[in-house]
């Protein structure tokens, strides 16, 4: 199952990333699938079957259908009960800020039920999705009721983006020290700003960056050894990077490796730059 892509308006394009479609039947859906965490929120709508959380501590739960996933700073494992059809709107790291009040950093690692945030205009507009023909009627749907919420549009910080796109452009390879000089503000001011806007410190976001980075290499294929892996990604020694990249997917490099495409919910950066 390949994800169709697809982008915002213009009016948006400042806080969503991009739109993606999912389809499939429970013939060709794996038994489990792992989203590895990749620096950003998502409102997902599963308008087919829904899918069943298993969190590494703690009893199996059935997610809902239409709901908000925090920001993932571990392996999120979830399994389709069924027939896959899933419409998911993908924020930039800190895009998600002006459309809540409830604090970024209480929703970490959490499924949010689309009512929780939005009460009875967000059940409305989740049954509508779950209900729409197409995508292109889901993306109708959802872009107005997201550009209502702008109304009381908070500022993105200024420190926030600049060292978020610093990130983007480094793939996560770069330290905090030299980030915060250059902006002319202190480590814990900075990782103040980003806990409120993003729900992360800077350190999580470029290691997050950084391992989508090397996950995105493995996938293509485009790598002669794994030591090399670890050397072309900055990473310190090659016992450091079995360590994070264990800690984002829940395996090794050389299990992920050997396996078919495991990681079948990875959301590679670039993939916002393909319309389907």
């Amino acid at each position: 199952m390949k994800p169709q892509i697809f982008e915002p308006s213009s009016e948006l394009k400042e806080f969503v990333l991009c739109y993606w479609n999912l389809e499939g039947d429970n013939d060709t859906t794996p038994i489990k699938n792992t989203i590895v965490p990749d620096g950003t929120m998502k409102l997902i709508f599963h308008y087919a079957d829904t899918y069943k959380h298993h969190p590494k501590n703690g009893e199996s739960i059935i997610l809902p259908h239409c709901f908000l996933i925090g920001q993932l700073t571990q392996p999120y494992i979830v399994e389709p009960l069924g027939v896959t059809g899933s419409f998911v709107v993908r924020f930039h790291p800190s895009g998600f800020l002006p459309f809540t009040t409830i604090p970024i950093k209480e929703m970490e690692n959490t499924a949010v039920p689309i009512a929780t945030l939005f009460g009875e205009d967000g059940a409305e507009i989740g049954e509508k999705i779950l209900h729409a023909q197409d995508t292109f009627e889901r993306i109708r749907l959802i872009e107005p009721f997201l550009l209502k919420r702008l109304t009381d549009k908070k500022t993105i910080d200024f420190v926030v983006q600049s060292t978020i796109e610093t990130m983007i452009e480094a793939n996560g390879k770069f330290t905090v020290n030299e980030c915060s000089q250059k902006l002319n503000i202190n480590r814990r001011q900075l990782a103040r700003k980003f806990s409120s806007a993003i729900g992360l410190s800077p350190k999580q976001l470029a290691k997050t960056m950084r391992i989508q980075a090397a996950l995105k290499t493995l996938l293509l294929k485009e790598v002669p050894s794994l030591t090399d892996l670890a050397y072309e990604n900055e990473y310190f020694d090659q016992a450091h990077f079995i360590k994070d990249f264990k800690e984002f997917t829940g395996l090794t490099p050389k299990e992920f490796y050997g396996e078919e495409l495991k990681m079948s919910l990875i959301f590679d950066r670039e993939a916002h730059h393909r319309e389907a």
